[in-house]
């Protein structure tokens, strides 16, 4: 088997993808998108990914053999699970418990947290409004995922998958948000266990 190209970054959308990659244990090769230079939209680039937005993934061992790209972090990570059957349960109850989970991060957790992120840390003007909102907004959504996780271990079902994986990158920046943990016990338990993962610590820790 031929190892799978990624493409990415240190961001959190981008950590997703080595965490699936080291968790299955695949072959893969990274290729760094250093997108504060804004090489993402090279034209290089683009030919992968039109939406000139890391991670994407080349699998040269694609359906019936042939290569096969893949855009967006959560498509990646259901793509990936169907591939080696993991992380993702064959069962339709069982599967779309995952599924939803990855969607709530998707249309959720990604896009608020990372409005916090630019309106707290990158603006050059810093708008009052937009940041309470997100910030408000923020805090709601750990005190969703901290009701999901009441007696849980994992968010989807009695075991991790693909809607952990995807979900750690962004908690792992509370700091960033200036959200406290301690105020969220249960996602703190949750996060705690899950970075004792060594394939996810691995994932979270590239590209270099």
């Amino acid at each position: 088997m031929s190892p799978i190209d990624l493409y990415t970054w240190k961001t959190s959308n981008g950590k997703k993808a080595t965490i699936m990659m080291e968790e299955c244990e695949l072959e893969y090769k990274i290729h760094p998108i250093d997108i504060s230079t804004d090489i993402q939209f090279s034209e290089d680039f683009v030919k992968v990914n039109p939406n000139s937005k890391i991670p994407a993934i080349v699998d040269p061992d694609g359906p019936n053999g042939r290569p096969f790209t893949v855009i967006e972090s959560g498509a990646i990570l259901m793509y990936l699970a169907e591939k080696t059957g993991l992380f993702l349960p064959a069962e339709t109850q069982r599967k779309y418990e995952v599924i939803q989970w990855v969607m709530f991060q998707m249309g959720g957790i990604g896009p608020i947290f990372g409005q916090v992120h630019h309106f707290k840390r990158a603006a050059k003007e810093k708008v009052p409004y937009a940041i309470n909102r997100y910030f408000n907004e923020c805090r709601r959504l750990y005190g969703v995922l901290d009701s999901r996780l009441e007696g849980r271990e994992y968010i989807a079902n009695d075991e991790v998958s693909i809607a952990d994986f995807c979900t750690v990158p962004w908690v792992f920046r509370h700091d960033w948000q200036e959200i406290d943990l301690d105020e969220f016990r249960n996602v703190k338990r949750w996060y705690d266990n899950m970075m004792q993962r060594p394939a996810l610590t691995r994932g979270m820790n590239l590209p270099d």
